[in-house]
Order: C-alpha cells, then sequence, then structure tokens
C-alpha cells in the first residue's frame, strides 16, 4: 500500500527526497511559497502547491492530516521549521520528519514533536528517500552505484528459522554481515543462528536483489 508524503519547502534538500519519492511510485505533495520553484518542480512530483505553510489555515487547508509522513525541510529559516513541525503534529501527520541547520536546532525540533530530525550534511535526500518507503529497512549506506550495505528488521516468515534454512544467499543474492539483537550485535554469524522477532540483520548485496527482499 502507497504512503502519502508531504514535502514542505523545496530547496535541494527538499526537491531531492520529493522526486526520488515520486520516482520510487510513492504520492507525493510538496508545499512552497517561491511560485517559480512550484512552476519548475510540479512536473516531477504527484501534487505542487504554492502556499504559505507557516499559516496555520493554509497548512489545514491542505489536509495534512491525511498524510502518513510529512518532511519539513525548511532548515535555513529555524523559526519556520520549528513552527510547521508544531502544527503538522498537532494537525495529526503519523510522521514528521525535520531537517535541522544544527545540533541545537535539531533538539528543538524533537521537544516540538519531530519524530526524526536529519543533517543534511550527513544524509543525503536519497538515502532518506529510500529508508521512508519502506516499512523494514532502518538504515542504508550505498557502498557503489549497484551495491549498499542495509540494515532490515526481520520479516514474518524468517521469525523462528535458522540462517541455513532462510538460506538468503541463494534466495536472494544478499550475504548477512551481521544480526543486531536488541542492544547486541553478533558478527560473523554461523549458518545456526536463529533469526527472532525484532532482530535486524545488516546486510550487503546488489540493490536490486536488495528491493526484492522488501518486497518478498
Amino acid at each position: 500500500m502507497k504512503k502519502q508524503f508531504v514535502v514542505i519547502g523545496c530547496g535541494r534538500f527538499g526537491s531531492s527526497v520529493a522526486m526520488k519519492l515520486t520516482e520510487l511510485g510513492e504520492e507525493v505533495m510538496v508545499v512552497d511559497k517561491n511560485e517559480e520553484i512550484i512552476q519548475t518542480i510540479s512536473e516531477s512530483v504527484t501534487y505542487a502547491v504554492q502556499a504559505d505553510a507557516t499559516d496555520e489555515q493554509t497548512i489545514r487547508s491542505l489536509g495534512i492530516r491525511n498524510f502518513d509522513v510529512a518532511v519539513v525541510t525548511i532548515g535555513s529559516d529555524i523559526q519556520s521549521s520549528i513552527l510547521i513541525t508544531l502544527m503538522c503534529k498537532e494537525l495529526g501527520v503519523k510522521y514528521v520528519i525535520s531537517k535541522a541547520q544544527n545540533e541545537l536546532h535539531g533538539k528543538v525540533l524533537y521537544k516540538t514533536g519531530a519524530d526524526r530530525v536529519v543533517f543534511p550534511e550527513r544524509e543525503m535526500g536519497i538515502k532518506i528517500a529510500k529508508n521512508l518507503v519502506s516499512d523494514n529497512i532502518l538504515d542504508y549506506i550505498e557502498l557503489a552505484p549497484d551495491y549498499s550495505i542495509v540494515e532490515i528488521v526481520a520479516l514474518d516468515h524468517w521469525i523462528g528459522k535458522n540462517l541455513r534454512q532462510l538460506n538468503l544467499r541463494a534466495r536472494y543474492g544478499i550475504n548477512v554481515m551481521a544480526v543486531k539483537q536488541g542492544f547486541d550485535i553478533k558478527v560473523a554469524v554461523g549458518p545456526d543462528e536463529v533469526i527472532r522477532e525484532g532482530d535486524v540483520l545488516v546486510v550487503i548485496g546488489h540493490n536490486d536483489d536488495l528491493n526484492r527482499i522488501d518486497k518478498s
């Protein structure tokens, strides 16, 4: 089932998140008060709206509560980003991700209600988009254009089986590097390692193979 995303602020970071989410098949609305930016991005996303997102009546009229995820990317205007983050949460958005300019800004955003704070200097927009469209993938590191390391929550039909039974290398073409169990991490896990509910597998493989895991 597709998720609905609203990206508020269409600078470089916001635009890259919005366009990548759209490319991945998600429904995306972007909001920015700059008419020129909206015209430029309108053909690359599902909906593009010129509006001042700091105005509560305006953001209400956009049906913000109907979105699964709001991505607030107005990092340069700290006051506006905090206000919009607060309004998104108060109006019922399930999950709000906000861009921060610095550590202090990030702390305030968390206290305001942000579910996740991102620092674009550390996390590229494409990486965030890949995380957002999957319920299982927790983290994603691109090693090369075609290969990545991914942290993935154990799928339901993996639970109670060991790695030999799952045979992930043969089934998906991926290799398990480690298994996280709560605060513990096991590296160089053997074939008899049994996967439990909530385990996180750190795997490496070709991007096409990794994408097949999430759709299985």
